[in-house]
């Protein structure tokens, strides 16, 4: 009883209002524009070269990158791939440490041409801060999400930056949702399709 009282005393206490106007703000950001349009004309490229996208996150943000991937390779023919497999993940994080797993997937899969998507909402995740690290010493490119401080590790590490500035997760994670989505909707060349028809075999 005690919990869902306090829970109680948050939810009355949130200015739902303020709450979703402030995702106006926060989607059409500094920058937002612009880096849209350039994550699309570098996926492009990349694809054009016979490369593909990896992405990774943890938690919410994993199930983002799997999102992603889907849409990107079935609605926009970017072939994009996570690599969130339980066993894949338990595997590498027990020989490797879990901090090194998405470096050492990357060093398995990853390829001359490809492109990184990483998604971290604090930016300094150490897994996602080590995958960083070694696309930039493979030269792969690296197009980063970040949230909360504008400074974080991500951030600096990134070719291609796309930071909320906000403290709140779900609003992060949701406003780097609508920011990916967005591209793939830029490739395909319109945000209305029926997405059982896109890239059908013998088109």
């Amino acid at each position: 009883m005690p919990l869902r009282a306090n829970w109680c005393k948050y939810y009355w206490a949130m200015d739902l209002a303020n709450y979703l106007s402030n995702y106006s703000s926060l989607i059409n950001g500094p920058g937002a524009l612009g880096g849209i349009n350039a994550i699309a004309e570098l996926f492009k490229d990349k694809i054009n070269m016979g490369g593909k996208i990896l992405l990774f996150g943890n938690g919410a943000s994993a199930s983002l990158a799997a999102h992603a991937a889907t849409d990107f390779t079935k609605q926009a023919g970017i072939r994009a791939v996570t690599f969130h497999d339980p066993s894949l993940i338990t595997a590498f994080s027990n020989d490797f440490g879990y901090e090194n797993w998405m470096a050492r997937a990357s060093e398995f899969y990853g390829d001359e041409h490809d492109a990184m998507v990483l998604i971290s909402v604090s930016g300094e995740s150490s897994s996602i801060i080590k995958a960083a690290e070694f696309a930039k010493k493979k030269g792969l490119p690296i197009v980063g999400f970040s949230g909360r401080e504008q400074d974080n590790k991500l951030q600096g590490l990134s070719d291609i930056s796309m930071h909320v500035p906000s403290h709140a997760f779900n609003v992060v994670e949701n406003v780097h949702s609508i920011w990916l989505t967005a591209v793939v909707d830029l490739i395909v060349g319109t945000d209305v399709y029926e997405v059982s028809h896109v890239g059908d075999i013998g088109e």
